[in-house]
């Protein structure tokens, strides 16, 4: 079994490898805006996954993980020869949408918050429904005394 902290040491050096190589090696015009965010690597250290994210519109996207797609083996020799272990790891390059599910929490907090403010609205609007006073101050008055001539009349026996 490999070393946990050993994996997590191989992934954070393959995220530096692969950044460094896209920034200086590849030279492809596809390659748009990127940033390497995240790698993880399997236990066995045979497959990782690398996470970038791509300034741009899905054309730029499409066309950076063409260019990622294309510049794989010469990422995967390089990572290979840096890591120094027997086999080298299978690189699979993940779009990180990290952005666009932070913009959609983001739509859904305005939409509660909108929300929020316009049942606060009507409730400032609102009427109890039925009579302003509840309870009927007359039953009240006649248990009262029903309750007094009973425990009178416990008092008797």
């Amino acid at each position: 079994m490999t070393d946990p902290a050993k994996v997590r040491r191989h992934a954070e050096r393959v995220r530096e490898l692969v950044a460094s190589v896209v920034r200086s090696q590849i030279k492809d015009p596809r390659l748009g805006m990127i940033t390497i965010t995240d790698a993880r690597i399997t236990a066995d250290l045979r497959d990782a996954t690398v996470f970038y994210t791509v300034l741009g519109d899905a054309a730029a996207q499409a066309g950076t993980a063409a260019a990622l797609d294309s510049a794989k083996g010469m990422l995967r020799s390089t990572v290979g020869k840096a890591l120094g272990l027997r086999h080298s790891p299978t690189l699979t390059f993940v779009l990180d949408d990290v952005q666009d599910q932070v913009k959609h929490i983001d739509d859904l907090l305005a939409a509660a918050r909108n929300a929020d403010a316009e049942v606060q609205r009507l409730a400032a609007k609102a009427e109890y429904a039925g009579a302003p006073q509840p309870y009927r101050l007359e039953e009240t008055e006649e248990a009262q005394e029903t309750d007094t001539d009973g425990a009178r009349g416990g008092e008797q026996r």
